[in-house]
């Protein structure tokens, strides 16, 4: 079965940084594009970055671009997410999944940024 387990979240004030990770298991990692998506209180689910099979092709949703970093260790079947100057409106829950399937996003992980 495949299994993403988002961990690394918590309570940031403003400007500050975070960095997620993803431990993947149940299928071969390095065959799959990833993403990250998360979801806010009250909120559509909306998808923050992907990254390809490789590593070397990533992209962003507006909001966050220039502040989030999408990386993967494909020796270690782990996704990153490096997160800087947050803000309010980053407060979410985090979930990682396969590009290709947003329902196989696993346990998240919630980000709080607050003063």
């Amino acid at each position: 079965d495949v299994q993403l387990q988002a961990f690394g979240g918590g309570l940031v004030q403003p400007g500050g940084s975070l960095r997620l990770s993803c431990a993947a298991s149940g299928f071969t990692f390095r065959n799959y594009a990833m993403t990250w998506v998360r979801q806010a209180p009250g909120k559509v689910l909306e998808q923050v970055s992907v990254i390809n099979s490789g590593g070397g092709s990533t992209s962003y949703a507006d909001s966050v671009k220039g502040r989030f970093t999408i990386s993967r260790d494909n020796a270690k079947n782990t996704l990153y997410l490096h997160m800087n100057s947050l803000k309010p409106e980053d407060t979410a829950v985090y979930y990682c999944a396969k590009a290709s399937d947003l329902g196989s996003r696993g346990q998240g992980t919630l980000v709080t940024v607050s003063s």
